[in-house]
C-alpha cells in the first residue's frame, strides 16, 4: 500500500498522481481526516496512561502512609475504562484506514506516461519485421486441431471453455518451453522457484489482488474457506518472504518461478473465446526480484532484457511498449509490456509484463531489509516479469513457424528439447 506519510505530507499531490490513472481518488482527504482523529486519540491515551502512573504512585504513597486510598483507586478505574474506550476507537480507526489504503493503487512513477487506455501507449522498440507468407495464414487453435497436438473440444468436455488438453508433440512443445525459460534465466543467476499452487488471503492480499479483485479469484471450498487458486507466480514467490527482515548481502535477490495459473477473466467475456489466448489455466515462467530502493529501476531495465531474450533466441517479431496511466495495474508503479506478433491477427498481442512495485507490495506483505546490523530495516522494492507466458509463446511459435502444408518448424533453440524438427500434417 502507498505510505500514509505522503497522505499527511500533501494529500492533494497523491490524489492529483493517483488521478492519472483514470479514477477518482479524492476519498483519499478522509484518510488524512481520520488520520489526525487517530494521533489525538493516541496522544490522549498517552496523556491518560501518564496520569495512571502518577495516581499509581500516590496510591504506593498512602499505603505506605497507611492512609484509605479507595477514592484515588475508584479514580484509577475510571482512567482505567477510558483508555480501554479510546483503545477501541483507535482499533476502528486503524481499520478504517488500512481498508481505504488497501483498495488504493499504487502512486505512478513520474516517466509513466500519461494517457487513457491500451491506446495510448508508448512503442519502444521492435525486434524482427512480422514474416510475409505466401499464403493465408492460419491461427494457432486451427493449425493445432489440424495437427492434432491441441484439443479444446475435448478439454471442454473435462472441464468446460477456455481450457485445453496438450497432446503429442503440443504436450512436448509446451514442456520444452517451460524448461527452455527456466534453464535461460538461471544462467542469468535467477534461482529456481516451483512455488504451491494454492495461496491464502494474506497472499493475494500482500501483492495486491485482494481486496479488489477478490471476486475475480477461484477459491477452494475446503475447512478453512482461506484458499484461493493461483492466478501468477507473482503471488507465491513474493509472498515467500513475508514478514521477514532480509540482510542487505541477500539484495537482490531473483527467482525465476514456474507455476500453473488460474485466471477467471470475469472481465473478458465474450474476447478470445476460442483458442490459447485467453485461458482459465495456463503455464507461466515468471521473474521476481527483492531489491535495494536505489537500484530498483536498474533491475527493471535489466529485466525487461532478460525477458526479451527468450523472444530473440525463439526468433519471434515483438514490440516492447511502455504502458500508460490509464492501462496499469493496480500494485505497480511502472510496466513494460512485451507484444509478439500474431501473424492470423495481423497484430501484436501481449506475451509478458515486467514491472516495478516499489515498495507497494513490500508493505502490504511486511518485506524489509537491513542495510547493516543495527541499522532500522527499510522496505525493499519488488519487482516482477513474466519470462513467459508459456501458452501465448506457443501460439506465436505456430502461427510465425507454420508453413503452407500445416506443418510446423521448430526454432533452433528449442530442438534440442524437442529431439525433433518440425512437427508435421501428422503430428509426428
Amino acid at each position: 500500500m502507498i505510505d500514509i506519510k505522503l497522505i499527511r505530507e500533501d494529500v492533494e499531490e497523491v490524489i492529483r498522481k493517483l488521478n492519472t490513472r483514470g479514477g477518482d481518488f479524492s476519498y483519499l482527504r478522509e484518510v488524512l481526516h481520520l488520520d489526525v482523529q487517530r494521533r489525538k486519540i493516541i496522544s490522549e491515551v498517552e496523556s491518560l496512561k501518564h496520569e495512571r502512573n502518577e495516581v499509581s504512585k500516590l496510591i504506593g504513597q498512602l499505603k505506605r502512609e497507611k492512609k484509605n486510598p479507595s477514592e484515588i483507586l475508584k479514580n484509577v478505574a475510571s482512567i482505567g475504562d477510558k483508555i480501554q474506550e479510546l483503545d477501541e476507537k483507535l482499533r476502528e480507526l486503524d481499520q478504517r484506514i488500512e481498508d481505504i489504503l488497501l483498495r488504493t493503487p499504487n502512486i505512478l512513477h513520474e516517466s509513466v506516461p500519461i494517457g487513457k487506455d491500451e491506446n495510448d501507449n508508448v512503442v519502444l522498440r521492435t525486434f524482427l519485421e512480422p514474416a510475409k507468407f505466401d499464403f493465408t495464414p492460419k491461427s494457432h487453435y486451427e493449425l493445432g486441431e489440424a495437427l492434432d497436438i491441441l484439443d479444446f473440444e475435448r478439454a471442454s468436455k473435462v472441464t468446460g471453455s477456455r481450457f485445453v488438453v496438450y497432446k503429442g508433440l503440443g504436450a512436448r512443445l509446451e514442456r520444452a518451453l517451460i524448461n527452455f525459460m527456466m534453464d535461460l534465466h538461471a544462467k542469468d543467476g535467477y534461482v529456481e522457484i516451483i512455488p504451491p499452487y494454492i495461496v491464502n488471503y494474506d497472499s493475494m492480499q500482500a501483492t495486491g489482488q485482494f481486496p479488489k479483485f477478490v471476486d475475480d479469484a477461484f477459491k477452494l471450498a475446503n475447512a478453512n474457506g482461506n484458499w484461493y487458486l493461483n492466478p501468477t507466480a507473482e503471488v507465491p514467490t513474493i509472498n515467500m518472504h513475508r514478514n521477514e527482515i532480509l540482510e542487505n548481502d541477500q539484495l537482490p535477490l531473483k527467482y525465476v518461478s514456474y507455476t500453473m495459473a488460474f485466471r477467471s477473466e470475469a472481465g473478458s467475456a465474450g474476447r478470445d473465446t476460442r483458442g490459447l489466448i485467453r485461458t482459465h489455466q495456463f503455464n507461466k515462467v515468471e521473474l521476481i526480484n527483492f531489491s535495494r530502493p536505489e537500484e530498483s529501476y536498474d533491475m527493471l531495465e535489466k529485466m525487461i532484457r532478460q525477458s526479451e531474450k527468450v523472444l530473440q533466441l525463439l526468433k519471434l517479431p515483438y514490440r516492447v511498449v511502455a504502458l500508460c496511466s490509464g492501462d496499469m495495474g493496480f500494485a505497480m508503479a511502472k510496466t513494460y509490456d512485451i507484444e509478439v506478433w500474431l501473424p492470423s491477427q495481423n497484430q501484436y498481442r501481449e506475451i509478458g509484463s515486467i514491472s516495478n512495485a516499489e515498495d507497494y507490495q513490500a508493505r502490504r506483505g511486511n518485506i524489509r531489509f537491513r542495510r547493516k546490523k543495527n541499522t532500522k530495516p527499510e522496505y525493499v522494492h519488488t519487482l516482477n516479469g513474466s519470462g513467459l507466458a508459456v501458452g501465448r509463446t506457443l501460439v506465436a511459435i505456430l502461427e510465425n513457424y507454420q508453413q503452407e502444408d500445416g506443418s510446423i518448424i521448430i526454432p533452433e533453440v528449442l530442438i534440442p528439447y524437442m529431439g525433433i524438427e518440425k512437427i508435421n500434417t501428422k503430428g509426428e
